[in-house]
């Protein structure tokens, strides 16, 4: 019975959001953080239609669109978790140690509450990834948080660039050579997986291009070559159709991955985790590739032994384009107190700070174009927040995806029980389960089955 009545105040609190503001809101009077062009004291944003349409003073609202007096908050770009598991029913397919054919746009679940739960930390994108198990694994999808809907199709980032997972180390190491007994076993030999990949992606696409080349020739009866899915994947990588996020923690193999894609004429790559890329942040700001890191994990396993909460800030400074991400859950509802302990350690500015959880982010996954920054002509996500976002005493008001509400600290539903009448007679067969007879302001509800 929770269970339905869970999906009803899901469906509900969706159709309100959706029909609440269509896109269109007037955020006036606060303290807005463009990220890219500076702070503007009490300033407007308008958003018409999921764009931002205009920045400035004294903007007058259009009839019919919703205000939200921001004065004495902070307005910000909606936080991008660039490293993010969450609105998935599958994460890793571990049946072999090279699974690019699958994808989690397969595997999205729009339900889950730690949407919700994210929102209410003011994020409003994310990079949903396959697991770790793979030295190759599956491709990963860019997803908007527009909770409310059933439709998994509606949280696909539209036109999102395609990304996939690759892993370094231990997670492959230990599940396929220790669990399987098969390559690989050892750190060399996931290096042999990823060569021995792209060398047969390589060649099949060689055989598919000679192919169609050939059959425009008059005469021609030869056939084509057995199309594989997986092999069509990793040929789009060489291609640089799609970009690797690589879970990697030590600066070796980090630096071994940086050869392999030199040799395949590889650009396009995000190191994720980065542990030890402080070691060879100008190795990696050479090359061009990207990092998206913890602010301060380390040491829950041995391969994550050392590392150093300046890893963020040393990389910044050598050049490399960086983010601070999630990997889990929890720590998604509050990325904005984990980018602020960059000024601690590193005495980043408040601008670069709040970079590596917005523009930064997405510049690795190649939407910086739409979202990461406060400018017109950009998609409408946007946090509010009650004091600065990188004090600890920052508190997300509201979240807006597309120029829709999505969270809104004052009217929030995430407890079923906010969404009645306390002084109602209710029937608890119908609604609740026993025990669960009081709002969170104490007020006992009065069941017509109540006996007591």
């Amino acid at each position: 019975m929770k269970n339905l009545i869970l999906i009803f105040v899901f469906v509900l609190y969706g159709s309100a959001a959706s029909a609440q503001d269509k896109g269109n809101v007037l955020i006036k009077n606060g303290t807005v953080l463009t990220i890219t062009k500076g702070t503007l004291p009490e300033t407007d944003v308008l958003v018409k239609d999921g764009k931002i349409a205009q920045i400035a003073k004294n903007i007058a609202a259009p009839q019919g669109v919703r205000v939200i007096d921001a004065k004495g908050l902070f307005v910000m770009p909606g936080i991008i978790d660039a490293h993010s598991h969450i609105a998935l029913d599958a994460i890793n397919e571990a049946t072999s140690p090279v699974t690019a054919e699958v994808a989690e746009s397969d595997a999205i679940n729009p339900m889950q509450i730690n949407i919700y739960r994210a929102l209410g930390g003011g994020v409003t994108t994310i990079h949903a990834l396959h697991g770790s198990a793979n030295a190759i694994g599956g491709q990963c999808q860019i997803l908007k948080l527009r909770y409310g809907t059933l439709d998994p199709d509606a949280l696909k980032m539209e036109g999102a660039p395609r990304t996939i997972k690759f892993a370094l180390g231990e997670n492959p190491t230990r599940v396929h050579g220790g669990g399987n007994n098969i390559v690989p076993r050892t750190r060399m030999g996931v290096e042999f997986v990823i060569r021995k990949s792209f060398s047969d992606a390589k060649k099949y696409a060689q055989e598919w291009e000679a192919y169609n080349k050939n059959k425009l020739v008059k005469g021609f009866r030869g056939a084509p070559p057995v199309y594989n899915l997986r092999l069509e994947t990793l040929a789009e990588i060489l291609k640089g159709n799609i970009t690797i996020h690589c879970h990697s923690y030590r600066a070796d193999e980090i630096f071994m991955l940086l050869r392999v894609c030199k040799d395949f004429g590889i650009k396009k790559i995000v190191f994720q985790h980065v542990n030890e890329g402080f070691k060879v942040a100008p190795e990696l700001a050479a090359y061009g590739a990207m990092a998206s890191v913890f602010s301060d994990w380390w040491a829950y396993k041995f391969e994550v032994y050392y590392s150093t909460a300046y890893n963020a800030a040393i990389l910044t400074r050598n050049g490399v384009v960086t983010s601070i991400n999630s990997d889990d859950a929890e720590m998604m509802r509050h990325l904005y107190l984990e980018a602020g302990k960059t000024q601690k350690y590193g005495s980043l500015t408040d601008e670069e700070a709040l970079a590596l959880i917005t523009i930064n982010p997405a510049k690795q996954l190649g939407v910086e174009s739409r979202i990461g920054s406060l400018e017109v002509g950009k998609d409408a996500d946007i946090a509010i927040f009650k004091n600065h976002p990188l004090s600890i005493y920052g508190v997300p008001q509201y979240t807006i995806v597309d120029g829709t509400v999505r969270f809104d600290r004052a009217n929030d539903p995430a407890d079923m029980r906010l969404m009645v009448d306390p002084k109602q007679n209710f029937d608890e067969a119908t609604f609740f389960d026993k025990g669960v007879d009081h709002c969170l302001d104490g007020t006992e509800f009065l069941f017509t089955n109540d006996k007591n």
